[in-house]
């Protein structure tokens, strides 16, 4: 059976991100191992923001917390997650095939839910993350 026959399949591939190397190198082993060149394959950039610790105006500390400080941090939540998304898509297009569609999901809540969570939702055929920084015992 000639390659040309074999119908491409559109696969959807999850490939969670987050500050750490390990998940740039997944990116990356991802775009050389995983991405096939004869399908449709859809990469799906998943960023899973740490949810915002919850505060009363007054903490125990007794440190006011205004409305403005919370907007203040979720401003940085929002500015981290565009530059880690930003960071996975320069090596997305430095090393990834220029025909592969990229998407985005940012998503607020524990990582190890949201990706679940996602990775059901989109109904992904495959999940690529970062090991973690742990060793091959540890993991």
């Amino acid at each position: 059976m000639a390659e040309d026959d074999v119908v491409a399949k559109d696969r959807k591939i999850l490939v969670a991100v987050d500050e750490g190397e390990e998940s740039t190198n997944a990116l990356s082993w991802c775009l050389k191992n995983v991405i096939s060149h004869t399908s449709k394959d859809t990469l799906v950039l998943l960023y899973a923001k740490p949810p915002r610790a919850v505060y009363t105006s007054l903490d125990g500390t007794g440190y006011l917390f205004s409305s403005d400080i919370l907007a203040t941090m979720d401003k940085y939540s929002n500015d981290v997650a565009d530059c880690v998304i930003e960071k996975a898509k320069r090596v997305c297009r430095e090393q990834g095939d220029p025909e592969v569609k990229v998407e985005v999901i940012i998503e607020s809540g524990d990582p190890r839910d949201v990706i679940c969570q996602v990775a059901d939702k989109i109904n992904a055929d495959v999940l690529v993350m970062g090991s973690h920084g742990y060793g091959l015992i540890k993991r």
